[in-house]
């Protein structure tokens, strides 16, 4: 991207694997990516390399993650290529060195070029692609200390300092127990530190060093490892004894774990030590995410259809996009399963895309009791150290299994087989903020491409891009077609029964329940049977209103209603923003009126569980949403009590609807599916139908026969037929015949131009620039500008302009540098490439 745009001395760039290398006494020079902020925007286009000098005992490769100083501080930055001279137009004595390697053999040639790709495609600096492929933090801002070196500083060290800063600085030091202080902290106490600093290292009485985030280091561990059996050593009763130990566990032990056991003390080890019996040392402990012991698994017998499909991609040599298309409980995961297994036999390994961490427990335990400790997990639930030590792990090369969210995509696994992108139609693939706006399938395809190996997208209701896409007749397209038409040992897809909530209001049933659903869950309780409840929402009620004057209760930061939720009993009464998080207590009396009578309106999971609990006192449930998944590890607990029967009913968002297998669920509940249809969004229609249709598919996985009950105002909306019949095929045609008319994807392509400011006149005018200038264009449509549909958030007021245009030929958009020059300071900017929400 940038290379292109920067006119630069002549470079020798390293071939691939190779180290540069040149005589000792010649300067090497290196150009960086730097992490620094406003760094990269001195140039009209691209992005600016700063030129370092190497140190003659560093050994550096293009691609390899460096730490340099910039300006007062040492950021992270990647080196890009070799220089064999500076630029003719930088002093030599201002070219300051590398500090350190930070990650070697990062980025490969393949993998660049995913970067550029994903930096020119969504507009976005390749740095900021970098930062966000990198595990959080790698980047980020290390720092120079300086500590002591006591056993080289004679009595009276001090008299011997001629400089004022440099006595200051060792006092400071001798009066921490470490010895061990920031530059940037002494700076801020000594005058002259530079000068005071350079006499001690001179003297050998201290020395500097980087230091990265703390998570970004190996963790370490002493380990206790048996080196001779002391048959020949003189030793007492008790120092055999623990040898005995530590030999009955197969000669090593962590060395808490080993003094636990042998009921011994550190002093006695260090003395088997001294006679040469065994050996302690720091070893790394790898943080990563432990899951439950699970028994082996072995490979399940394949129906006719999972057989067929798994031939075509063990057949597949190189790239191809596969849409493997299976009803819900199909038996989609057994033929991801089995076409990994003989990769990992090839050294291969296999990246496995989720849209949601709550799906991955299960997932990871089938994948963990096949390929046992080849499967890693990687996503934002895990801690900074899990994250880094997994993403290391990767970098070894070992075949191995990764499972993680849409930020895997980018995991650096060199010797890729196959990608995977399970429940491929789901939103939650697409990242919105911060940028790039990248979306997992777009990026996991171009992957797939550069290292020429299949890419498998998986789902029971594929997003309609992707069913366009496969289903050409293109003959240059490597494309594949593959149906699983039946559920596992033939069983059938559940009924869906679709309830007239209007019908049951006239009958005199004012419940949030109808009838159908009551006897449900009344029958639930008496078979000792499982069953799920869906809800639109999360929380008590959507909104609180005032029934004397009509005032709703609002946000004071953005423009939506607060949403009630309740605690416990007995605790305050507490109102939320859904979108900044703002939270007020529930007031006695309306704001406007003082009138005592507020009343709520709408229905969460808060107030279904509270309803089910009134009408169902029997009955036991377990929340699952947003709320009660806070905590790390709380999706394995919640789903793991349910799997153990621990709950009659499951009652959750939209969590419930992503791929989970829960064999013993014979119910599923709809209770107000209108809150899906009625969106003013050109994809309401397509997510109402995939989030209804794959919560219907919870229900009859196992040996008992399902039951769906749907309630809704709408019976006769072309959602609800659809998903009545399970039938894919004729809403898809129906919902593309829209989409061709109006031109939106998948036959037209979106750029969505957000706008936000705190000053709502600036925000609308920077907006009305933008479009005027835009309107200029006669190659695309401009919609907008607009308000969005909530118009403040966090109190921030939000503008969009939206860019519509033809897929097959790019037009020639516009500079958006330019673009991003006619923004204020105040105003923020996002270009959103192939927007997935643009309410």
């Amino acid at each position: 991207m940038y290379i292109n745009d920067v006119n630069l001395s002549p470079v020798m760039v390293a071939e691939p694997g190779e180290l540069y290398q040149l005589s000792a006494a010649v300067n090497r020079w290196v150009e960086v990516l730097v992490d620094c902020p406003g760094a990269s925007r001195e140039l009209e286009k691209g992005e600016k390399l700063y030129t370092y000098r190497l140190p003659a005992k560093l050994e550096v490769k293009p691609g390899d993650i460096l730490s340099v100083p910039f300006g007062l501080q040492q950021v992270g930055g990647v080196a890009i290529r070799f220089l064999t001279k500076p630029p003719a137009d930088l002093a030599p004595e201002k070219i300051r060195e590398v500090e350190d390697v930070i990650q070697k053999d990062f980025i490969g040639d393949s993998y660049f070029t995913l970067l550029e790709r994903v930096s020119q495609y969504y507009y976005t600096q390749l740095i900021q692609v970098i930062r966000m492929a990198l595990p959080p933090g790698l980047l980020g801002r290390s720092q120079h200390r300086i500590r002591l070196k006591r056993e080289n500083i004679p009595n009276g060290a001090i008299e011997f300092l001629g400089s004022t800063a440099a006595r200051q600085i060792l006092k400071i030091l001798q009066s921490q127990v470490d010895g061990d202080y920031s530059f940037k902290f002494l700076k801020r106490q000594i005058q002259g530190f530079d000068y005071g600093k350079k006499q001690l290292l001179e003297r050998n009485w201290a020395e500097s060093y980087v230091e990265l985030l703390r998570y970004s280091q190996p963790q370490t561990k002493p380990v206790v490892t048996l080196v001779a059996d002391g048959s020949y050593i003189d030793l007492n009763k008790r120092q055999r004894e623990i040898l005995k130990v530590l030999r009955d566990c197969g000669g090593e032990l962590w060395l808490n774990e080993f003094l636990h056991i042998c009921k011994t003390t550190t002093p006695t080890l260090k003395g088997l030590e001294e006679k040469g019996c065994i050996v302690i040392e720091e070893r790394e402990v790898l943080r990563r995410e432990q899951g439950p012991a699970l028994a082996k698994d072995q490979p399940k017998s394949l129906n006719a259809a999972q057989a067929s499909a798994l031939a075509t991609i063990q057949t597949l040599d190189g790239f191809a996009q596969v849409l493997l298309h299976g009803v819900t409980g199909s038996g989609k995961t057994e033929v991801y399963l089995q076409a990994i297994a003989p990769l990992l036999n090839q050294g291969k390994s296999a990246l496995v895309l989720v849209p949601e961490i709550g799906l991955t427990p299960q997932l990871t335990d089938r994948f963990r009791a096949r390929f046992g400790n080849k499967v890693s997990v990687y996503h934002s639930a895990l801690s900074d150290g899990e994250r880094y030590d997994t993403w290391r792990q990767m970098l070894t090369g070992e075949p191995q299994v990764v499972i993680g969210t849409r930020s895997a995509v980018f995991a650096p696994l060199p010797n890729l087989g196959l990608i995977i992108l399970d429940e491929e139609h789901d939103s939650s693939f697409k990242q919105d903020s911060p940028i790039p706006t990248y979306h997992a399938r777009t990026v996991a395809q171009w992957r797939a491409e550069l290292e020429n190996c299949p890419l498998v997208l998986g789902s029971a209701t594929p997003s309609l891009e992707s069913w366009v896409s496969v289903r050409s007749k293109e003959p240059e397209a490597k494309s594949y077609y593959l149906s699983l038409p039946e559920r596992i040992n033939s069983r059938p897809l559940p009924p869906v029964e679709i309830v007239d909530m209007r019908q049951e209001l006239q009958q005199g049933n004012r419940s949030i329940f109808s009838r159908s659903l009551q006897e449900a869950l009344q029958q639930l309780q008496e078979r000792k049977q499982q069953g799920i409840l869906f809800i639109h929402r999360r929380g008590h009620s959507t909104f609180v209103s005032c029934r004397s004057c009509g005032y709703v209760l609002e946000c004071p930061y953005c423009d939506v209603s607060l949403a009630y939720h309740h605690t416990e009993e007995k605790a305050p009464e507490l109102l939320r923003c859904h979108y900044c998080n703002y939270a007020r207590s529930h007031p006695k009396y309306c704001p406007d009126c003082s009138s005592p009578y507020l009343k709520f309106f709408g229905s969460g999971t808060q107030r279904v569980t509270q309803e089910l609990a009134r009408q169902f006192p029997e009955l036991r449930l377990i929340r699952f949403d947003s709320d009660t998944t806070r905590n790390k590890g709380s999706h394995r607990t919640l789903l793991t009590q349910f799997a153990n029967g621990e709950a009659h009913l499951l009652v959750g968002t939209q969590m419930l609807t992503k791929g989970l297998d829960l064999p013993q669920v014979t119910l599923v509940g709809v209770v107000a599916a209108d809150g899906l249809l009625n969106l003013s969004d050109y994809r309401a229609s397509e997510r109402a139908f995939q989030t209804l249709t794959q919560v219907a598919g919870r229900a009859g996985r196992g040996d008992d026969p399902g039951r769906v009950i749907v309630q809704t105002y709408t019976t006769e909306h072309q959602v609800i037929a659809a998903v009545r019949s399970h039938d894919y095929h004729s809403f898809s045609e129906a919902e593309l015949e829209q989409r061709l008319a109006l031109n939106y994807p998948p036959y037209g392509r979106l750029i969505l131009l957000r706008l936000s400011s705190l000053d709502p006149i600036q925000v609308q005018n920077t907006a009305q620039i933008i479009a005027t200038a835009l309107s200029t264009e006669e190659e695309f449509e401009i919609l907008g500008p607009a308000p969005a549909s909530i118009l403040r958030v966090a109190n921030r007021y939000r503008w969009q302009i939206l860019i519509k245009f033809a897929p097959d030929a790019l037009p020639q958009l516009p500079d958006w540098e330019e673009v991003r020059d006619i923004c204020p300071q105040s105003v923020s900017l996002t270009i959103d490439v192939d927007p997935l929400n643009i309410m």
